[in-house]
């Protein structure tokens, strides 16, 4: 407990302790915190889904057919038909054979890497085979990265989004078991893997192929299907393992993985954070049915959240701060994550201090999260923000690097 001490000591001092604001609103754009209004600019529901009278409506029908909980692990005794239903119709919506579904997206990572990349030894040969590589982007989710180390893999980490640094290292475990696993839509840069040229290599080296979609589902693609439909990729046919979660774009909770039927069949016995877990609410389950239906019934959702991207983006931009996640090149080639660089620690916590003052919730992000002095905005968009609120951020944000008289152009 003495360590514990002194790392809470050493966090409070030099003022890294978030500060964990109590919302006591739903999560949209307008909400209510602090005995305030303010303006969120920090929700994962990018669609504004949130509040979507189909799927409120889904959650209590599903609540009064079947109670309030799922009783128990699927294996044994929750495996209900509305959480089937919902497999199905994501597996037909990523046309892929199957899907699984999860209590939350940090599960189904930690639980799908160790069972494919640590399988149980059922012949002579596999008590004899090398352990196996898993290649990862140094700038994977933090799920991911303890999904690894869970493996008991050996974890190779290559340069972000650098493919010449990833076949450099396929070569050199090229007679190993190996797995490529990248986020589609990183977290914190809000940036796009080059997937195309990642599937080349993994299809070239015999690895298998991950991709979490976490950020992507939902938005990128123009049906919503996430990073690979942006590529004009398919699930199975191209990569092996598409996961992704429930509480982004679907405004709820879970997470899945999709891939073909022997696979899923194969987690639903190896994965031991499903196997030894709760299946989801069945209110949750009719909710990601209905938001499912909504993803692909309303594309106008998708079409307003790319005009919002581009309109902060483009103000910003404008003003000289630096945004980390490219250019914009066209509609499709956004994602709802805005990460605007400060720098150090202290100067970003007072940048979105003074943004929460004038009615702007958009926290910020800092190490260890992130690199030291790359400490950032992490705004994200939701389709329901209106140009007035952009507009009023972009504002607030020019008003607040004068008041601390930033240099706004630095990397």
């Amino acid at each position: 407990m003495k360590r514990i001490h002194q790392i809470m000591e050493y966090v409070q001092e030099h003022k890294l302790y978030p500060n964990i604001r109590v919302v006591d609103s739903a999560p949209e754009t307008k909400i209510k915190t602090g005995g305030k209004d303010a303006v969120m600019f920090c929700a994962n529901s990018y669609l504004g889904l949130v509040k979507h009278p189909k799927l409120i409506e889904a959650a209590i029908e599903a609540t009064k057919k079947y109670g309030v909980g799922a009783n128990g692990s699927r294996v044994i005794s929750g495996n209900l038909d509305i959480h089937r239903e919902f497999e199905k119709k994501m597996a037909k919506f990523m046309e892929a054979d199957d899907t699984i579904l999860f209590s939350n997206g940090y599960m189904a990572n930690v639980g799908v890497i160790p069972a494919l990349m640590n399988p149980l030894k059922v012949t002579a040969s596999s008590f004899f085979e090398r352990r196996a590589v898993i290649l990862s982007d140094e700038l994977n989710h933090a799920s991911i990265i303890d999904g690894i180390r869970l493996s008991k893999a050996k974890a190779v980490v290559f340069k972000h989004n650098d493919t010449k640094d990833l076949e450099k290292k396929l070569k050199k475990y090229k007679g190993r078991r190996k797995m490529v696993v990248v986020d589609g839509v990183f977290s914190m840069d809000g940036d796009i893997a080059p997937l195309p040229e990642i599937v080349r290599l993994c299809k070239k080296y015999d690895a298998i192929s991950m991709v979490d979609e976490a950020h992507a589902m939902g938005v990128l693609g123009k049906n919503g299907q996430g990073t690979l439909e942006y590529f004009g990729l398919k699930a199975m046919k191209d990569v092996d393992i598409v996961m992704g979660t429930c509480s982004k774009s679907m405004s709820a909770i879970g997470g899945y993985v999709v891939a073909s039927q022997e696979v899923i069949d194969y987690l639903r016995v190896a994965s031991r954070s499903y196997m030894f877990s709760v299946g989801i609410t069945p209110a949750t389950a009719a909710t990601l049915v209905a938001a499912l239906e909504v993803i692909q019934s309303e594309p106008e959702r998708r079409v307003q959240l790319r005009k919002n991207i581009k309109r902060l983006k483009g103000g910003l931009s404008k003003l000289g701060f630096y945004l980390y996640g490219g250019e914009i090149i066209d509609d499709l080639s956004v994602a709802p994550i805005v990460p605007v660089l400060i720098g150090k620690d202290e100067d970003a916590v007072i940048f979105a201090e003074k943004l929460y003052d004038r009615g702007f919730f958009a926290p910020c992000v800092r190490w260890p999260a992130v690199a030291k002095n790359k400490a950032r905005l992490r705004l994200t968009l939701m389709a329901t923000h209106t140009p007035e609120q952009i507009d009023g951020l972009i504002k607030a944000c020019e008003e607040v690097a004068k008041e601390l008289k930033m240099d706004l152009v630095k990397k």
